[in-house]
């Protein structure tokens, strides 16, 4: 959540937040200040804060690495939503990785789900996004196993269903499901209240779904598929509350 608050409020800001004004936010939050006070810690250990001292006050500013961490999550997270259109074609990955290299399969694994690749077996990911080729490349170079694997852009001749294919490598239903629960907590009338906690808790739920919505194209998914439903609900609240939200922030953290 203190990611959240940095890259919603602090990023496209001065890049600073004062300790008080972060603790006044988490404790509209029900956050107990000492805990948001380890947190801005631990942050600031992970090289991400670098603190400043003023008096006997402290402000917070943002590392570089902090910077580019979070401009790359904002652009991910504020683009979100399905893939307009597909030309047919998939990005295959094959790679043998042995079962004693779990630090190797430990990234690869996580780093192809998040970029949206789904699994059909030990090994073998896909993805209906050619332009993540470059990605998985790099992931596999990263990892170090690029000696041992094979990446296609190919065409799919048929054989099974695509839809069975599709089931076997992402669990749609699972997908859906937090994505009804998004848009039950953010589709009611949403008037008064504290408009940024509101922003701050929207990001924050939405910021999951690149890691686990491969956004396939429309010929892929459910006839009503509530990924669509939700990125537009997303949007529109963004918006409804943006001017809001850091408006207040920028109070909170005027020193």
């Amino acid at each position: 959540m203190l990611l959240t608050l940095l890259g919603e409020f602090v990023l496209p800001g001065d890049a600073m937040a004062w300790t008080g004004a972060v603790v006044t936010v988490f404790e509209r939050l029900g956050v107990a200040e000492k805990a948001t006070r380890q947190a801005l810690m631990r942050t600031s250990n992970a090289g991400w804060l670098t603190p400043r001292r003023s008096g006997r006050r402290t402000r917070w500013q943002l590392t570089d690495s902090a910077r580019k961490l979070l401009t790359d999550g904002a652009e991910r997270i504020y683009s979100f939503g399905p893939a307009q259109e597909w030309d047919g074609r998939w990005v295959l990955v094959q790679v043998r990785i042995p079962e004693s290299d779990r630090r190797a399969r430990h990234a690869v694994r996580t780093r192809l789900t998040w970029a949206g690749f789904g699994s059909l077996g030990a090994g073998l990911w896909i993805s209906p996004h050619p332009a993540r080729e470059t990605e998985a490349e790099r992931v596999l170079r990263e990892a170090g196993v690029a000696g041992a694997a094979h990446v296609f852009v190919a065409r799919r001749t048929g054989m099974a269903d695509t839809r069975a294919m599709v089931a076997q490598a992402w669990d749609l239903p699972a997908i859906e499901a937090q994505y009804e629960q998004f848009t039950a907590e953010f589709g009611g009338r949403e008037d008064g209240g504290d408009v940024l906690a509101r922003q701050l808790g929207l990001v924050h739920a939405w910021r999951r779904f690149p890691s686990i919505d491969p956004a396939l194209p429309a010929e892929l998914l459910p006839a009503r598929w509530t990924g669509t439903t939700a990125a537009r609900l997303f949007a529109e609240r963004h918006e409804q509350w943006l001017d809001g939200s850091r408006g207040e922030w920028k109070r909170l953290n005027s020193g």
